[in-house]
């Protein structure tokens, strides 16, 4: 195989070892055999002269197939890389060549048939050249394809292809792909000349009454192409001609109704000027008398959507796009015409879309559903008008402050009463369809049990948000009639005509979805209603599954609506007592739904439980705390933890500091006398520390005081003080019996069941005081540096510089960082302390491999990056020896650099922030000479060696800037010292332009650069280095910066041919933001659309 490299080879004998080894790669046994074939082809792809021979393979009769593609692939590498350095008469015999290839293989339909896949090979091939040559090479490309389609069914076929495969290379594909005025010049080309192309197409459709018998696959193709053209062409060649009708005449032919209705869909999705009015209502009606001739509105489409084919499965779901598209881009038009004809067109429209809602595909129903969105929404801001109202005493009934034009209060508009119908028939799919919330844990499986979920459905959980949004809006449209399919169908539930878990599932999952939809009496009313026939629907079911799914059903409904619990302290305080009974409930799912629910009626109503209420002899708190050792009796750890969090959160809402503090010890009393019982008996034999059980006990209850500290904050201080000294001892007596075992054992006395749990409690003290720090108000920082991070700094930092690195944990990295952060930095000495602690010992651990240690690699950079943010000059001073100090910084630069060195996302980009926030300090401060000196070459090399690879593209936007922030301040004369090395030949060349010019640091940066890239990217030629340089350093902005530099790397072969959308992903982030602030800003207008567990504190939970 080797002699396939052999220039000297014969042509046959070449194809001979060609095949033999392609055969070999392909039905090898062996793997080095065919290890062997793989790596000789690549050698020979990877040869700038492989290319010579591709015809030679192709013209070749007993070439294989897979050679052929081989020799395709070879071609199309050296036309997208080295096309421009071929001779022009090279460029164009190549071309010509590929063009006569393309007519020989599409000539005739056996040909075309039997070579299809070959020649959609040899069309991607041209398209290729086609990108390189036109126009300004290859002029009469339009007109060459468009004459040549005519004298030939079968080539007109094939070009038809090409012209869609172009269309796409150049509107859709070309970003990351081209440079950004390649992309400009061929989209213009393409526009410039389309007439030609359209009249193709045309000439085809002309043709149409001979072609449906003789040759529907041409009209096909040609449908398809025009479909791709269809989305940004010039809007005449659609409005301005007989097209949309010649479309529309294609819906009675089965073998082209798809083709057909897909370029209507492109077409009703246009956003047009008013210009066009007539011909849209046109559109409009002759398509609605097309499609009831073809499928009446009467038809249940779901049912007969079920038993249909994949080409009608495929034509409902494109007449759903059809529809929501058009009514989106055109109903403000229709909406004002009151013709009686375009009207009964818009309503017959809208009925097929209630009949398609109702397919079980859901796909299909998304469709629908977006266009409900979009309607319902619309005419929420039209027809329901927010008036501000003032917060008194005397209207504090009213809905949020807001006076809603509900139909209860006001006369409905003629379009409101015209989508009146329309709008109760999506009300009752959008409750019968409800998608399951997210607080939901209980669903039936696919052998319809009643489980726990173990998994996220994100698709679901979205499904629902705009789902939820949609019934939102329909409830403000007609709230009494959603109030009323809603209690008809709970009526059905009770007397079991419709009973079943799917039916209450949703009608429940969307009864919890309005709330804050309607005013709060009439949402009282509702609300008391549903609960009372939901609390007696639990006494009638029997069996355990049917209780399961009505508990579940009631603790979401409760937990949805927190203003009308928070209002009627009875119902809260029976709901709440209810939610303690589901707690003792054993059903998979029930329990952890009952202890999310307290959780999120706790966050909601926690002043509620702290007050004494009417009625009441004391807060609710109190009696729950006494209550507390039954109420958590079946629960199991986690839930306990849980149900503490939600009294801390309850607990922390009390105004008096004295009560929150005997409430907080009163909350710990079970889990303080269990830890008390255990350091007691240790104090008598401390064997019993290392008793499994213990150990256990010990990590659940740490785990409840991370719990509750997170939710309490700075009070949590009072149980601090009581636990801390046991629990820094215990932190200290588990580290010294690792460090016995690894003495004794070596490494492997880590991964023993007996260490791995010690170890657990261990992490779990270090999560505690992490908790705690994270919440706590910086008034308080002196008496926590006092009373926390004082006493734990020499037995935590001090084991784990002298643990081996097996038995290190990274939490104490994590918390340090957090340390730092929540104190918004520490003096030198601390920083000191850390430093030489934590990161020599640790950077030993992660050098080695990118994969090693994730956890303590992640919260080592996490660390680094909480010093560089919050004590930054403390950087530049870890030590009184200078040398000493420069060697730990030197540390610190490089442990930068490999962070941005990784391929995991998170890590890259936290050092990459990292190095972002050191330059901008260090710009700033006295020490700038002092770095560029030492370190710009370094970083620079570096930056550039991820920036020009393809594993690191997401990190794009922050190597861009940290780029353009280090060239220009190298390069601005801020610096006073020389950054170049004067004893290195080399770099006093690159700082002088060889010996030409005054040496400066903007001279020095300018040909090291071109240097640097030269050397890494030999395909490039010395114009097109020097033009990158140029734009890298003149550039005015970070726009601009990033634009020269994108198009700098699609002109490398690396990535030139692979997925560049990450060099985007700033543009997408920051359109994403934007989406986010108006999305908040849409969501706040509409009372009901922000889920009450998502709403801001008002001062009244």
């Amino acid at each position: 195989m080797d002699r396939l490299l052999d220039p000297s080879l014969s042509d046959p004998d070449f194809v001979v070892i060609l095949n033999s080894a392609i055969e070999l790669l392909y039905t090898a046994t062996s793997v080095d055999q065919r290890n062997a074939a793989q790596s000789i082809l690549t050698q020979f792809q990877e040869s700038p002269d492989a290319w010579i021979r591709v015809d030679k393979v192709l013209d070749n009769p007993s070439a294989s197939q897979p050679s052929k593609f081989f020799a395709l692939q070879v071609l199309g590498e050296m036309v997208k890389y080295r096309w421009k350095t071929l001779a022009r008469s090279t460029a164009e015999t190549i071309r010509n060549y590929v063009v006569n290839k393309v007519i020989e293989l599409s000539s005739t339909d056996e040909v075309m048939s039997r070579e299809k896949m070959y020649l959609t090979k040899l069309n991607l091939v041209l398209v290729g050249i086609v990108k390189q040559e036109w126009p300004a090479h290859w002029r009469s490309f339009i007109s060459d394809i468009v004459g040549a389609s005519k004298t030939s069914a079968s080539l007109c076929e094939n070009n038809m292809s090409i012209l869609a495969l172009l269309s796409e290379e150049v509107f859709e594909f070309s970003q990351g792909q081209l440079k950004q005025d390649r992309i400009i010049e061929l989209k213009n080309q393409f526009n410039n000349e389309f007439a030609g192309v359209f009249q193709l197409c045309q000439y085809v459709f002309e043709q149409s009454d001979g072609l449906k018998a003789s040759r529907p696959s041409l009209l096909r193709s040609t449908l398809n192409t025009l479909e791709k053209f269809l989305m940004w062409i010039p809007l005449g060649y659609i409005y301005e001609t007989q097209l949309i009708e010649v479309l529309l005449s294609f819906l009675q032919y089965p073998a082209l109704r798809t083709s057909s209705l897909r370029c209507l869909v492109e077409i009703g999705s246009l956003n047009v000027s008013s210009i066009y009015a007539d011909r849209i209502k046109v559109l409009l009606v002759l398509f609605m008398q097309q499609l009831s001739s073809i499928l009446a509105v009467t038809i249940n489409i779901a049912a007969a959507y079920e038993s249909a084919d994949d080409e009608t499965q495929n034509f409902v779901m494109d007449l759903a796009l059809f529809l929501s598209g058009f009514f989106k881009s055109h109903l403000p038009l229709l909406d004002t015409n009151e013709s009686p004809e375009i009207q009964a067109a818009v309503k017959l429209g809208h009925e097929y879309l209630v009949n398609i809602s109702s397919v079980s595909d859901i796909e299909v129903f998304k469709t629908c559903l977006e266009w409900w969105h979009r309607l319902a929404s619309d005419l929420y801001s039209t027809e329901c008008t927010p008036a501000l109202v003032a917060r008194s005493p005397l209207n504090l009934g009213l809905n949020n402050g807001l006076v809603i034009n509900s139909v209860a209060a006001n006369h409905s508009s003629a379009r409101r009463q015209f989508y009146a119908p329309i709008l109760s028939a999506v009300r009752k799919i959008m409750i019968s369809r409800m998608a399951k919330p997210e607080e939901v844990l209980i669903v039936e499986d696919e052998n319809g049990e009643i489980v726990r979920e173990t998994t996220k459905d994100t698709d679901a959980i979205a499904l629902y948000k705009t789902m939820r949004e949609t019934l939102v809006f329909l409830t403000h449209l007609d709230p009494l009639d959603t109030e009323q399919i809603m209690l008809e169908r709970m009526a059905r539930q009770i007397d079991g005509s419709e009973w079943s878990w799917n039916n209450l599932n949703t009608l429940c999952w969307a009864v919890g979805s309005i709330s804050g939809a309607m005013g709060e009496e009439e949402e009282k009313r509702f609300l008391v209603t549903v609960i009372k026939d939901l609390l007696h629907l639990c006494e009638m079911k029997r069996g355990k599954d049917n209780k399961a799914v009505v508990a579940s059903n009631i603790m979401y409904v409760v937990g949805q609506y927190p203003r009308f619990l928070r209002a009627h302290w009875k119902f809260l305080k029976t709901v709440v007592n209810k939610n303690f009974e589901f707690m003792h409930e054993t059903h998979p799912g029930v329990q952890d739904m009952a202890c999310d629910t307290f959780l999120k009626i706790s966050q909601k109503c926690r002043r509620k439980f702290v007050a004494c209420q009417v009625g009441e002899t004391r807060p609710f708190i109190v009696e729950m705390l006494e209550s507390l050792p039954e109420i958590i009796a079946e629960l199991e750890p986690h839930q306990i933890q849980s149900f503490y969090e939600s009294c801390g959160c309850i607990i922390a809402a009390h105004p008096e500091a004295s009560i929150r503090d005997q409430l907080i010890m009163k909350l710990f009393e079970l889990p303080n006398q269990s830890w008390q019982q255990i350091i007691y008996a240790a104090n008598v034999n401390e064997e019993i520390l290392k008793q499994r059980d213990t150990m256990k006990k010990f990590v659940n209850i740490l785990k409840t005081n991370t719990r509750v500290a997170s939710s309490l904050g700075s009070p949590y201080l009072v149980q601090l003080r009581w636990i801390y000294p046991d629990m820094l001892r215990v932190y200290r007596v588990y580290s010294e019996m690792i460090a016995q075992a690894v003495a004794s054992q070596g490494a492997f006395a880590t991964k023993t069941s007996d260490a791995r749990n010690m170890r657990a409690v261990k992490k779990e003290v270090l999560k505690v005081i992490e908790a705690f720090v994270t919440y706590v108000e910086l008034k308080d920082k002196d008496l926590v540096m006092k009373e926390v991070v004082e006493p734990m700094s020499e037995p935590i930092l001090g084991n784990y510089y002298s643990s081996i690195p097996e038995a290190r944990d990274a939490e104490v990295l994590s918390l340090f960082a957090e340390i730092i952060s929540a104190m918004r930095g520490l003096d030198v000495p601390a920083i000191r302390l850390i430093v030489k602690s934590l990161f020599s010992v640790t950077l030993d651990m992660i050098r080695n491999n990118f994969e090693d240690f994730p956890d303590a690699r992640l919260n080592f950079f996490k660390l680094l990056g909480a010093i560089n943010r919050y004590s930054f000059p403390a950087l530049f001073q870890l030590d009184d020896n200078p040398a000493a100090a420069e060697a730990e910084f030197r540390v610190i630069i490089n442990a930068i650099i490999w962070a941005f060195k990784h391929t995991e996302r998170t890590v890259a980009e936290t050092g990459l922030t990292i190095l972002l926030e050191f330059i901008q300090g260090v710009q700033e401060s006295p020490y700038v000479d002092y770095f560029f000196k030492l370190f710009f070459k370094l970083v620079l090399n570096d930056l550039l060696s991820v920036l020009t690879d393809t594993l690191h593209k997401p990190g794009f936007k922050l190597q861009t800037q940290i780029l353009m922030l280090i060239l220009q301040i190298a390069s601005s004369g801020a610096l006073k010292e020389p950054i170049w090395n004067n004893e290195v030949a080399q770099e006093v060349e690159c700082a002088s332009a060889g010996g030409t010019q005054q040496p400066s640091n903007a001279l020095f940066v300018r040909n090291h650069l071109i240097s640097l890239l030269k050397n890494a990217f030999p395909n490039l030629t010395d114009a097109q280095v020097n033009e990158v340089v140029r734009g890298m350093l003149q550039s005015k902005d970070d726009k601009e910066f990033k634009s020269h530099i994108r198009d700098f790397l699609v002109q490398t072969k690396e990535f030139s041919s692979g997925d560049n959308t990450d060099l985007y992903d700033e543009e997408r982030q920051a359109q994403l933001v934007e989406q986010q602030r108006l999305e908040q800003e849409r969501l706040a207008r509409t009372p009901g659309l922000i889920a009450p567990g998502s709403l801001p504190d008002d001062g009244m939970s």
